[in-house]
C-alpha cells in the first residue's frame, strides 16, 4: 500500500469551500475549481474529477502531470509542488499516462518558426492599414497571458500568444476605421512581444529579435508608445543574455523616451546594470541614483507579468547593478527588500520568475560577504521551482552561484549545495536533496572574497 499523501489532504482540508460556507472543499470541488483555473488561464479543457484527487491523496499517484500541479498550487494557495506532497520520481516525469507534461523544453523548432513567421509578417505590418473588429478581447486575452506566464506551464500560453497575434492579423486584412485599425496593431504588437519575451526564456534571445522587428512595426503603426517601451525593454533583454552589454543599455536609453508607466522604472534600472556590466563604473552609479528617483505607476496599457515593473522587482535589478559594481552589501540590502516586498505581496499577484532570480541575488550577495549558510538559505526556495519553469537565464544564473561556492571547497555544506545546483540544472528527474546543515561542516567559513571579482550576473 503507498503511504497517504497527507500534505495535499491537510491543504485541501484547510481550504475553505467556495459552496457551504464554514465546510472545507470537497475533493470533487477542488477538482472542478482546477479544471476551471486551467480553462481560464490556457483554454484547454482538462479532465481532472474527485476519482482523480482521491488517488492523488492515497498516494498512487505522486507525481501528476505539469498542468494539474499548477492548478493544484493556484487553488491550494501554495508556491512549491513539494507543499502539496508532489516529488518525481527517478527517472520518471509523470506517472499517469493520461496526462500531459507541458513544458519549456521540447519545442525549440516551434520557437524558432514562430520567430519566422513573424520575420514574414514584417512587410505587411509595415505597409498594410485595413481590418476590422472590436479587439477588446484580444486585449483581454493578452493580459491574461501575461499576468499567468511562469504561473502555468508555458506552452499553453506560448500557443496563446501565437494565437492572439494570427488572429489581430488575419482581422487587418479586413476593413475598419483607422482607430480600430490602429487598436489591432496594438494587440498583434503586444502578443508578438510576448512570444518575443517567452523565446529569451527558451534559451533563444536571437529568435526574440526576430520578434521584436514586427512587433515594433505594429507599435509604429498603432502609435503605442507604451508598447515601444516594452519592446526596448524585450530587446535590451535578448541583447543582455547575449552579453551584448553595450546594445542593452542602447535599447534601454532609446525606450526611455517612450516609457510613461513602469517601462521607465524598468529601463531606467537596466541601463545601470547595463553600464555596470559594461565597466562604466560612473556612468552606472549616475544611472543608478537617477533610477532610484523614480515615481511611476502603472498604466492602463500596461498588461502586466513581464510588462510591468513593481516595486520589488526594480529591487531585484538594482541589487544587481550592485553586484555588478563590487558593493555585494548594498546587493544584499536591495535583495532582501525585494524579498520581502515579493513575500508580502497576494500568491496570485506575485511575479515568480523575478522572485526567483531576486532570491538568486541574495544568495550571490552572501557567498560575497562570506556568509553560506545565508546562501543556501535564500537559495533553497528556488531549488523547489517546478521543472516546467525552469528557464534559461534561471538556470545560467544558478551556474553563477554555483561557481561563486569555488572558496568554500572544503566545506562539506558547500559540496552539497554544488551537487543540488547540479541536480537541479542537469537531473531535474531525481527527487530534490535535502538543505545541508552547518552541523555537517567541521571547516570555518572561509574569509569574504572581494566583490568585484563575482562573476557577470
Amino acid at each position: 500500500m503507498p503511504d497517504p499523501n497527507e500534505l495535499l489532504r491537510t491543504a485541501r482540508e484547510r481550504t475553505p469551500s467556495r459552496r457551504a460556507p464554514g465546510e472545507h472543499m470537497s475533493r470533487a470541488e477542488l477538482a472542478e475549481a482546477v479544471c476551471a483555473w486551467l480553462w481560464d488561464t490556457t483554454e484547454v479543457k482538462y479532465e481532472l474529477d474527485g476519482h482523480y484527487i482521491a488517488k492523488l491523496e492515497r498516494g498512487a499517484v505522486r507525481w501528476p502531470g505539469a498542468a494539474y500541479r499548477s492548478g493544484l498550487r493556484y487553488i491550494l494557495n501554495v508556491a512549491s509542488d513539494n507543499e502539496l506532497g508532489f516529488n518525481p520520481p527517478p527517472g520518471v516525469v509523470a506517472t499517469d499516462p493520461d496526462l500531459t507534461l507541458p513544458s519549456t523544453a521540447g519545442f525549440d523548432d516551434e520557437v524558432t518558426g514562430a520567430g519566422d513567421e513573424s520575420v514574414a509578417l514584417l512587410t505587411f505590418a509595415e505597409e498594410s492599414n485595413v481590418g476590422e473588429l472590436t479587439v477588446e478581447q484580444l486585449h483581454a486575452d493578452i493580459e491574461r497571458i501575461a499576468q499567468n506566464y511562469l504561473r502555468v506551464p508555458t506552452r499553453p500560453l506560448f500557443d496563446r500568444s501565437r494565437a492572439v497575434r494570427d488572429r489581430a492579423f488575419r482581422l487587418l486584412a479586413g476593413r475598419q476605421p483607422p482607430k480600430q485599425s490602429r487598436d489591432l496593431y496594438a494587440a498583434g504588437g503586444w502578443a508578438i512581444t510576448l512570444l518575443a519575451w517567452m523565446s529569451v526564456d527558451l534559451g533563444r534571445p536571437d529568435v526574440a529579435e526576430s520578434h521584436t522587428r514586427t512587433a515594433w512595426a505594429c507599435a509604429e503603426a498603432a502609435d503605442h508608445d507604451e508598447l515601444r517601451a516594452w519592446i526596448r525593454a524585450t530587446q535590451h533583454t535578448a541583447a543582455f543574455w547575449q552579453d551584448d552589454f553595450a546594445r542593452a543599455a542602447a535599447h534601454a536609453r532609446d525606450g526611455l523616451q517612450y516609457a510613461s508607466g513602469t517601462s521607465a522604472l524598468f529601463l531606467a534600472s537596466a541601463v545601470a546594470v547595463d553600464l555596470a556590466r559594461a565597466g562604466r563604473t560612473e556612468d552606472a552609479r549616475r544611472a543608478l541614483d537617477a533610477a532610484k528617483r523614480l515615481t511611476v505607476e502603472a498604466t492602463g496599457s500596461e498588461p502586466g507579468g513581464p510588462f510591468l515593473c513593481t516595486p520589488e522587482r526594480a529591487e531585484g535589478i538594482w541589487s544587481d547593478a550592485h553586484l555588478a559594481l563590487g558593493e555585494a552589501r548594498h546587493t544584499a540590502a536591495h535583495a532582501d527588500r525585494g524579498v520581502s516586498l515579493f513575500e508580502a505581496s497576494p500568491h496570485v499577484l506575485r511575479n515568480l520568475g523575478s522572485e526567483r532570480m531576486v532570491r538568486l541575488q541574495q544568495a550571490k550577495a552572501r557567498l560575497a560577504l562570506g556568509q553560506l549558510d545565508g546562501a543556501v538559505e535564500a537559495l533553497d526556495p528556488v531549488l523547489s521551482t517546478p521543472l516546467e519553469y525552469r528557464v534559461r537565464p534561471l538556470i545560467h544564473r544558478i551556474g553563477e552561484v554555483a561557481a561563486l561556492t569555488t572558496p568554500y571547497a572544503r566545506d562539506p555544506v558547500a559540496r552539497t549545495l554544488r551537487e543540488r545546483i547540479r541536480d537541479f540544472a542537469y537531473r531535474p528527474d531525481l527527487p530534490a536533496r535535502p538543505a545541508p546543515t552547518r552541523q555537517a561542516s567541521a571547516a570555518p567559513p572561509p574569509e569574504p572574497q572581494p566583490a568585484e571579482a563575482t562573476p557577470r550576473t
